[in-house]
This record gives structure tokens, C-alpha cells and sequence, in this order.
């Protein structure tokens, strides 16, 4: 079998079969278009106001910022210019400021905004019609209408066509996060209209948040793809969800929002544990700044709706995210996050970077060792970089990847971790785990490595069973982090409040090397990663600070 045939059988051989004969139905049906009179809106109880407001992105008629990039849709070749990357059209179709911050100021805006969509954008035709932005839109427009603001008849009549349109494309051949935003879609239109046609659409979205639900949070409250980003989205998206229960009482069934109230407060400890002391989320697998909200405001609305945080996070030297594959320690001033599971479900990886065993480390408050991140969602050579094993705080074994990422949302061979050992010593918390991803390899490696952080240092230990060429760790260090002395095995650094932080390598070559850091989409900020490219079996960097 030739590499490239290996390589799409062991990436097809995990897929579910709806997700085989699912594509090839959603490729093939072309279901008609209804345009019956839109359902009448229900009477709401109460306004539902937003819980978390995003930034504003329409920043003056027709100009719009997403992604760090700004662009006036009236020079644009329409919505689906080609030139445009489709991430970023998909962004102008999910009309996020509409409940954005200071969102009433722009009501106008907004009104012709609608408008000119329903104008410009005829039934089934284009991006803003494929399932995810239809989705995202859908529950745009509802929480616009559900704030007060009068939506125009055509618009209202384009909402239903909408709903009725996305009932008859679910994304079950993609399942995940994409099939969740169908379902919440479904239930909000079927809150927010009445009659036995809403009925169905709310029935049909909670029959499907019931099922992913179970399947999608993990028993330690993790979102099963692994991303911190997905996870906050997944979070808002629950909270949003008993948001519209507490609007419009009654209308839900108590049975589904006493599982969304049960599953929240894991997902909430969860988030927090995935959280740096700067308020921010680490960067593993597919995951940026600025796209989910904030854990914070999460946690703030979360409170409004009756739920408390849990505490005591920052008082554990060790917690165990034992069905995601994450783990934190903290010692000190220093906290450290560590990915020692799956890379995500067997049929689902394609938010998945090849970063077993890498982690990320905080020390005073402020970033030492970052996750490259993810800036780009195209198939391209750099979408690619951010997803190599390169790009990661971890092992390398012969220029490979311990698990095989290809394309922009594809993996073939998986590594698998295995055992794994944590001790939570006040004093000094360690951990320790290995993974097969590099069996595939002549030789047969297996990486195994491990932490143990003190109050005043981390100490890594990276190990090689079986044979291998070549073997390199890499330390991406925080842009803000100043490399004030380096030479041989030893050097010295100084994060941004002045602090001073010393590194020894031992067991090979170190050699400091200019890399790029990416916290948000495409956003590339200058910095540099340490390499200890091993001179054996065995490696080892060591942190202190005072």
C-alpha cells in the first residue's frame, strides 16, 4: 500500500458511518427551498439581555473587523469574494454585533446590515447559507429581536426560510461542535416562534443537544475535542441556552435544562483549570485569543443565572483532568499545564495539533512557555507548521510528528499516552507519562517524559526507549520574554515584571533559534525557542528562578 493510501485509510478507518454516508447525502440532496410565512414570534416574558458581549466588529457602515483584519464589504466582489479567506466571510455572516458591545448605538446599522443580507443573499445560495454561519446567525438574530428591536417583516420572513433551511442540512456528517450550533440554532428558533412548526425545530434541537451533550462533555467537564477555545465556546453556548429559559419560562422542558444546570459547573472548573493566572486560556490544539469569551465573564454569567464557581483550584499542587488528558500544577509563583491525553475522539480529530506530552508554564503571573497557537484555518504549509510537532513544547523524533496531522483538519496514526503518574506534593508536584506516537517509526521509539515543579524551579526530563536518528525538545518561549544571556548548555532570561529566570540543558546541544508565537488568528508576533537536540537517549532543562 503506498504511503498516501496508508495515510487516507488510517484517517478514514475511525470515521463513524454517518459520517461517511452523511457526506455523501449532504453532497448529493438538494432539498427545496420553503419559504412559507414565517411562524409568529412568540410573546416574550422578559428581554434577554447578553450575557457576554463581544467587542464590536461592524466599526462603521459596511466596515467590518474580524480576525485582525478590516475590510469594507462595499469594495469587496460581494460576500463570498474569493479573495477573501472563507473563515473571515464566515465571520461576516454570523452578524456577531448585533448583541456585540454597545450594540444599540449601531441599531440602525444593524437594521440595514439585515437588510441588505436578505437582499444580497438569495435562499441556499453562497457561504452564509452552509449550516454552521446559518446557525450562528439564526441565534444572532433572535437575541437581536429578543432585545427589544423590531425586526423587519422580510427579515423575519428570511429567519424562518433560514430555520426551515437548516433543519434539512444538520451537519451530521461533520458531528462535533458544528452539529452542536445546528441543535442550539434549532431550539432558539423554536423558543422564539410559535405554533406547531417551532414546536418541531425546538423538539428536533433538544432531542440532539441531549445526545451530544453526553457525548461531547467529558466526566471531568472537558469539551471532548480538546480545544480550551471550543470548550469556552461550548460553555457560552449552554449558558446562552438558560438564558433563553429564564426569558421565556416554561417553554423548556425542565428535564433538558436540568442537565445543562448539572453539566455547567464541571465545564466551569474545567475552564478554570485550563486557565493561566493572566485570565487567559492555554493554547493547545486548535485554540486562539478573542474567538470564545473570556473564562471570567463566563464565570460572571454563569453567577447571574444562580450557578457558583467551584473553589479551590489555586490551592491544589496538583489537579488531574483524567478524560480530557490534562493536568495542573502549581508550586509557588509557578503554574503549569500539561497535555498528556488523546488528541481527541478517534472520528472527530480535526481541531487536533500533534502536541502529546507538550505543555505550557506561567511563572509570576506572566507567560514563560507558550503554545505556538493558531492563526490560519486553510490547507496551506503554515496551517500545517502550527499543527507539527515543531511547533510544540515536546519531543521530536526524526523530523516527524508523533501524530500524523495532514491537510487543514486531518489526522491518520494518532499518538496514545499511556502511564501516566502524578503526584501531588505539596512541595514539589511531579508527573510523568510516555506515548506510542513514534512506534510507527524504524526503531520503535517511545518518548517518555517528565515534570517536577518546586517553588523555585522546573525541572523537564525527556527520555527515548528504542532506537531513533535524531531527537530535539523545543521551549517556545512568551514573546514578552526578554533572552538576556545564552550561550553553551546555560542561559538567562527576564520576563516583563523584571524577573529573572535561569536555564541549564543537559544530555545534548542547545541552540536558541527565532520563531513566531500566534495568540489570535492572523496575528504572527516575533520570539524565540530554545532546542536541546539530544545527544543520546536522554535529555533535561532545568528552570530556576527566585
Amino acid at each position: 500500500m503506498s504511503s498516501r493510501a496508508l495515510r487516507w485509510w488510517h484517517t478514514l478507518r475511525h470515521l463513524r458511518p454517518v459520517q461517511v454516508y452523511g457526506r455523501i447525502w449532504f453532497r448529493l440532496h438538494r432539498p427545496a427551498v420553503d419559504m412559507r410565512p414565517a411562524p409568529a414570534p412568540r410573546a416574550a416574558a422578559r428581554s434577554m439581555a447578553a450575557l457576554v458581549m463581544k467587542p464590536p466588529s461592524l466599526l462603521r457602515p459596511w466596515v467590518f473587523r474580524f480576525l485582525n483584519e478590516e475590510r469594507d464589504l462595499d469594495t469587496m466582489a460581494g460576500w463570498d469574494d474569493a479573495s477573501v479567506a472563507k473563515l473571515w466571510r464566515y465571520n461576516l455572516h454570523y452578524f456577531d454585533d448585533l448583541v456585540a458591545a454597545g450594540a444599540e448605538n449601531r441599531r440602525d446599522w444593524h437594521r440595514d446590515w439585515l437588510l441588505r443580507w436578505v437582499r444580497e443573499n438569495p435562499p441556499a445560495s453562497g457561504s452564509g447559507w452552509e449550516p454552521y454561519p446559518c446557525s450562528l446567525r439564526i441565534v444572532n438574530w433572535i437575541r437581536w429581536a429578543a432585545a427589544g428591536n423590531t425586526m423587519p417583516a422580510q427579515c423575519l420572513q428570511s429567519l424562518a426560510t433560514q430555520v426551515r433551511w437548516l433543519g434539512s442540512r444538520l451537519e451530521h456528517h461533520l458531528l462535533g461542535n458544528h452539529l452542536w450550533a445546528n441543535a442550539k440554532a434549532l431550539v432558539f428558533a423554536g423558543v422564539f416562534f410559535e405554533g406547531p412548526e417551532p414546536d418541531r425545530w425546538r423538539a428536533a434541537g433538544l432531542r440532539l443537544l441531549q445526545r451530544e451533550l453526553r457525548e461531547q462533555v467529558l466526566p471531568d467537564g472537558g469539551h471532548f475535542e480538546r480545544s480550551p477555545m471550543y470548550h469556552a465556546v461550548i460553555l457560552a453556548d449552554l449558558l446562552e441556552l438558560l438564558a433563553l429559559d429564564q426569558a421565556l419560562p416554561g417553554v423548556l422542558p425542565p428535564s433538558a435544562v436540568s442537565a445543562w444546570r448539572e453539566a455547567l459547573p464541571r465545564m466551569l472548573r474545567w475552564l478554570r483549570v485550563l486557565t493561566h493566572p493572566d485570565g487567559d486560556i492555554a493554547l493547545f490544539n486548535d485554540a486562539a485569543f478573542g474567538i470564545a469569551p473570556r473564562g471570567a465573564d463566563l464565570q460572571a454569567a454563569a453567577q447571574s443565572l444562580g450557578l457558583m464557581p467551584d473553589d479551590g483550584i489555586e490551592a491544589s499542587p496538583a489537579i488531574d483532568l483524567p478524560d480530557s488528558g490534562y493536568v495542573r500544577l502549581q508550586c509557588g509563583p509557578a503554574v503549569l499545564l500539561a497535555d498528556v491525553g488523546l488528541v481527541g475522539p478517534d472520528y472527530i480529530p480535526g481541531h487536533a495539533h500533534a502536541d502529546t506530552l507538550s505543555f505550557e508554564l506561567s511563572l509570576h503571573g506572566q507567560r514563560l512557555l507558550v503554545d505556538t497557537g493558531t492563526s490560519r484555518y486553510d490547507v496551506s504549509p503554515e496551517r500545517l507548521r502550527q499543527r507539527g510537532t515543531a511547533a510544540h513544547n515536546t519531543l521530536q523524533i526524526d523530523g516527524a510528528d508523533s501524530s500524523e496531522v495532514w491537510s487543514s483538519f486531518r489526522v491518520a496514526r494518532r499518538a496514545r499516552p499511556f502511564g501516566k503518574a502524578l503526584a501531588a506534593d505539596a512541595a514539589a508536584p511531579s508527573l510523568a507519562c510516555a506515548h506510542d506516537g513514534y512506534r510507527r517509526l524504524p526503531g520503535r521509539p517511545v518518548h517518555r517524559r517528565s515534570w517536577q515543579l518546586r517553588s523555585d524551579g522546573l525541572r523537564v526530563v525527556d527520555q527515548v526507549e528504542g532506537s531513533c536518528r535524531d531527537a530535539v525538545a523545543r521551549y517556545l518561549f512568551h514573546p514578552h520574554v526578554v533572552v538576556e544571556a545564552g550561550g553553551g548548555d546555560t542561559g538567562r532570561l527576564r520576563l516583563p515584571g523584571g524577573q529573572a529566570v535561569r536555564w541549564q540543558a543537559r544530555g545534548g546541544v542547545a541552540t536558541l533559534r527565532d520563531s513566531t508565537h500566534h495568540p489570535e488568528f492572523n496575528l504572527s508576533v516575533p520570539t524565540q525557542c530554545l532546542e536541546l537536540r539530544l545527544n543520546g537517549r536522554r535529555g533535561e532543562l532545568e528552570l530556576t528562578w527566585d
